[in-house]
C-alpha cells in the first residue's frame, strides 16, 4: 500500500498546480518538488533542506511551544521566533515595576536570561511513511469503530518501537484525511529562556489596527535560547544547564531581497482544509464564522475600552486581547475572500464534475453515495455547530466561567474522598495566583453580561437546564441581576477565600464549592454540553471524517491533472514562492516591501497602535542604520511573498535560494486569509519581518550587538 500511495502522489507530481500553492513534506522534496524548486531559483539541493543521513536545515527548525515555529541562528542555541509567539512568556515576566511588554527586555549576559516553565522547543529527528504498518490487519469488512481500534493498536506499537531505548518522543499523524500515515520522531527541549524582545511599540507595532494587513511595519520577533543538561541532552530547567550546541544553525543574509526573488518557508503550518465540500464551506462562511465574529466584536470592544483607561489592565490583557482578535479579524477576511472567489459555487462545480466522472465507469459506483451522505450529515451538523459556537463564544466567554470550571475535577475528588486530590493542590494554588495576577473583575463582568444575554437569546429556553431556568426566574430573568449576584458573592472571584480553602486541604470545604452561585450557574450547562452537544458533534464528525477519507481518495483518482499536497497538521512542511507585491482592489497596487519611513508616517497619525519609540525616531532622524540598510539607504522593515502559509507558520524562517535567512514569517495579508480553504495566487501573500530590521533593532536600538556577533552573517 505504501508503494501504491507514493506512486499515486508521484504520478500527480507530473501535472500542474496553482502557482506557489502547497505545503510539501520535506522528506519527499527530491521526488516531488526538487526540480520545480530549482527551476524557480533554488540553488541548494533538497538534501540540504531535509536529510536523515547528514546535517540539514531541518536540524535548525523547531516547533516553538505548541503552535509556532522557531529557528536556531547561532552555535549557542539562540532561537528566533515571533514576538507574538513569545508574548505569553514576556507577559508572565512583566509587572508594573518591570514592564517587559511595554519596554522590552534584553539579557546582557547569560545569567540575565529568564526561564520559562512549560515552554518547549520540539525538533524533528526523522519522519517516515508508516501507512502499511498502521493499516496492517485493517479490512473492508470492519466497522469504523473496529478499524479505529486496530489502527490505534498498530500506532501504539510503532511509537513504542521508534522510541525504545532513546530519549525521543514520537507520534503518528494521518495525512490526506487518513489515506496516508507518517511517523514523526522528535527531540523535545524543556529549558527555554527568554533572551530578548523589543518593546510592544516595535514587536507589536500596528497592533489590532494592522493585524492581517499590508503594508505592515511590525518588528515581530523575539529571541530565546535552548539549554540542555551537561550531557547535551534535553533536561528540565536547572541553573547548571548549558546552552545547546545544535547540529545546524541557519546563516543570515544581509544581501536583501528583490521582487521575484525565490524564497521558501520551512515550518510547522497548523491547519488547512483544501478538501472541504461545498456543504462544509457553506457552514463555515454563513453560520459559524458570523456567530464568532459577532461575539468576539462585543468582547474586544469591552476589553479595548478598559485597556485604554488603565495601564495595569493593558499589561494584563495584552496577550488575551491579541488571542481573541487574531481569530476575529482572520474570520472576517476569510469570509470576504470566500465570497469574492465564489468558493461555494466552485466547490459545487467540482462536485457536479465528480458525479459525471462516476457515471463514466461502473467501477466508480463505490463513490456514488459520498455527496448525498455529505449533504445529509451537514444538515444534521448545522444546528449542533451553532450550539457549539454559542457555547464557546458566548457562554464560555467570561474568564470567571472558564476559571470556575477548572475546579470541577477537584470537587468530584473531594466528594469521593480521593486522597490524590491533595497532591494537586499546590498546582491549583499556583493557578489561582496566576489567574488573579491578570484579572480585572469589572471588565469580566461586562463581558459576562454582554455574551450571556446573547447566549440566552439564541438558545431555546426549553433546552436550558432546569437549574439555569430557576436561577433566572429568581432574578426576574435579568442577566444583569444574575451577574451582580455572581460577581459579588462567588468565592471563585475572591482570591484570599479561595486560597484559604485550598490551603486547608479539607475534603468538606472543597466539596462545598459545588454550592457556589457561579458553579451552580455553569455546572448544568457544562454537563449538558459535554454529555449532549459535544457527543452529538463527535458522532457527526466521526461520520464526516470517514466520508472525507473516501472523498479525498476519489478526488485524487479523478483529478489526474492536479498535484496534491496533504493538508497542514502542525507537522514540518516546506512551501515556496517568490517575493511579490499584489493588487488588493481595482487601481491599487502594493509593492513588495516596507521601510522605516512608514513607521514614522503612521506615528504621526496619533493612533495608539502607532506609537513610535523615541530611540527609534532618533535613529531614523540620524539615519544610523549601520550595515543593515538597503543599497539606496532605506531601512527595510517587512516584505511579502507568495509562499502558502497558515497559523503555525508564525516564526518560520523565510529563506533565500541559498538557504540563508532573509526574514521571519509572521502573518498573511487580509485579502488572502481564505487560503486555508481556497488559495488565490493573485492575492495570497505571507508577510515577513526583514532580517535586516531585526538585526538593526537588536544592534542599534537595544545595544545587544553581542547577539548579532553570535550569528553567522553573510554580507
Amino acid at each position: 500500500m505504501k508503494k501504491l500511495f507514493l506512486a499515486l502522489i508521484l504520478t500527480f507530481s507530473i501535472s500542474f498546480v496553482k502557482a506557489d500553492e502547497g505545503m510539501w513534506l520535506p522528506n519527499l522534496l527530491s521526488q516531488l518538488n526538487g526540480k520545480d524548486m530549482q527551476a524557480k531559483g533554488l540553488r541548494i539541493s533538497p538534501e540540504d533542506i531535509y536529510s536523515i543521513n547528514q546535517t540539514s536545515l531541518k536540524d535548525a527548525i523547531v516547533l516553538f511551544g505548541r503552535g509556532c515555529t522557531g529557528e536556531i541562528v547561532s552555535a549557542q542555541g539562540l532561537v528566533l521566533t515571533n514576538h507574538h509567539c513569545g508574548m505569553g512568556e514576556i507577559q508572565k515576566h512583566s509587572s508594573l515595576e518591570k514592564n517587559y511588554l511595554e519596554n522590552g527586555f534584553w539579557a546582557m549576559s547569560r545569567e540575565e536570561e529568564l526561564p520559562n516553565p512549560d515552554l518547549t522547543c520540539t525538533m524533528l529527528v526523522s519522519m517516515s511513511d508508516v501507512t502499511a504498518q498502521v493499516l496492517s490487519g485493517v479490512t473492508n469488512e470492519m466497522t469504523e469503530a473496529q478499524r479505529s481500534k486496530k489502527i490505534e493498536e498498530n500506532i501504539k506499537q510503532i511509537v513504542a518501537k521508534a522510541t525504545e531505548n532513546t530519549h525521543y518522543t514520537a507520534a503518528v499523524r494521518l495525512l490526506f484525511n487518513g489515506n496516508q500515515y507518517m511517523l514523526y520522531v522528535n527531540e523535545v527541549f524543556k529549558d527555554i529562556r527568554l533572551v530578548g524582545a523589543p518593546p510592544s511599540n516595535i514587536g507589536k507595532f500596528g497592533g489590532d489596527t494592522d493585524n492581517w494587513m499590508w503594508p505592515r511595519h511590525t518588528g515581530d520577533f523575539a529571541l530565546f535560547r535552548i539549554y540542555v543538561g551537561k550531557d547535551g541532552k534535553p533536561a528540565e530547567y536547572s541553573k547548571d544547564n548549558i546552552p545547546y550546541t545544535p547540529r545546524k544553525h541557519i546563516p543570515i543574509s544581509l544581501k536583501g531581497i528583490e521582487e521575484d526573488d525565490f524564497t521558501f518557508v520551512f515550518g510547522y503550518p497548523g491547519t488547512t482544509q483544501q478538501f472541504l465540500t461545498s456543504f462544509a464551506v457553506d457552514l463555515i462562511q454563513n453560520q459559524t464564522n458570523p456567530i464568532a465574529i459577532d461575539l468576539r466584536t462585543k468582547r474586544l470592544d469591552i476589553i479595548k475600552r478598559y485597556m485604554q483607561q488603565d495601564e495595569l489592565t493593558r499589561i494584563q490583557y495584552a496577550a488575551k486581547a491579541a488571542n481573541i482578535s487574531n481569530g476575529w479579524k482572520k474570520w472576517i477576511g476569510e469570509n470576504r475572500g470566500l465570497k469574492r472567489l465564489k468558493t461555494i459555487e466552485k466547490k459545487q462545480e467540482l462536485e457536479a464534475d465528480f458525479l459525471k466522472w462516476i457515471a463514466q465507469d461502473k467501477a466508480r459506483q463505490q463513490y456514488s453515495e459520498i455527496l448525498p451522505a455529505f449533504e445529509n450529515l451537514y444538515k444534521q451538523i448545522a444546528y449542533v455547530s451553532r450550539e457549539v459556537s454559542y457555547f464557546n463564544e458566548a457562554f464560555n466567554a467570561a474568564e470567571a466561567v472558564r476559571f470556575a470550571w477548572r475546579f470541577d475535577g477537584l470537587i468530584d475528588k473531594a466528594k469521593a474522598k480521593d486522597k490524590t486530590l491533595f497532591a494537586n493542590l499546590k498546582e491549583q494554588i499556583k493557578n489561582i495566583e496566576a489567574f488573579f495576577k491578570d484579572y480585572n473583575i469589572n471588565l469580566d463582568k461586562e463581558i459576562f453580561i454582554e455574551t450571556m444575554q446573547y447566549y440566552l437569546a439564541n438558545t431555546e429556553h426549553s433546552k436550558l437546564p432546569n437549574e439555569i431556568v430557576a436561577l433566572l426566574k429568581k432574578h426576574k430573568n435579568d442577566v444583569r441581576k444574575v451577574a451582580n449576584a455572581i460577581y459579588n458573592n462567588s468565592i471563585f472571584l475572591q482570591k484570599e477565600k479561595l486560597l484559604a480553602i485550598m490551603q486547608k486541604e479539607n475534603f468538606s470545604d472543597i466539596e462545598k464549592l459545588k454550592n457556589d452561585i457561579l458553579f451552580q450557574w455553569i455546572s448544568p450547562v457544562y454537563d449538558n454540553f459535554i454529555n449532549t452537544t459535544q457527543k452529538q458533534m463527535t458522532a457527526l464528525n466521526t461520520q464526516i471524517s470517514q466520508l472525507n477519507r473516501l472523498w479525498t481518495k476519489a478526488l485524487m483518482e479523478m483529478q489526474t491533472d492536479k498535484k496534491f499536497y496533504p493538508d497542514a497538521n502542525l507537522t514540518l512542511r516546506v512551501t515556496y514562492g517568490n517575493v511579490k507585491g499584489y493588487e488588493p482592489v481595482d487601481a491599487v497596487k502594493y509593492r513588495h516591501y516596507t521601510t522605516i519611513d512608514g513607521i514614522i508616517e503612521k506615528g504621526n497619525t496619533g493612533i495608539y497602535d502607532y506609537v513610535v519609540a523615541d530611540k527609534l525616531k532618533s535613529l531614523y532622524e540620524s539615519k544610523d542604520y549601520g550595515r543593515y540598510a538597503m543599497k539606496n539607504g532605506e531601512m527595510p522593515v517587512a516584505f511579502v511573498a507568495t509562499n502558502h502559509t497558515t497559523g503555525g507558520n508564525s516564526g518560520s524562517p523565510v529563506l533565500n535560494a541559498d538557504g540563508h535567512l532573509i526574514g521571519i514569517n509572521f502573518d498573511r495579508v487580509w485579502e488572502g486569509t481564505m487560503s486555508d480553504i481556497h488559495y488565490d495566487p493573485a492575492q495570497c501573500r505571507n508577510i515577513s519581518v526583514d532580517i535586516r530590521y531585526i538585526l538593526f533593532i537588536v544592534d542599534k536600538f537595544a545595544g545587544a550587538k553581542y547577539l548579532v556577533d553570535e550569528m553567522t552573517i553573510i554580507e
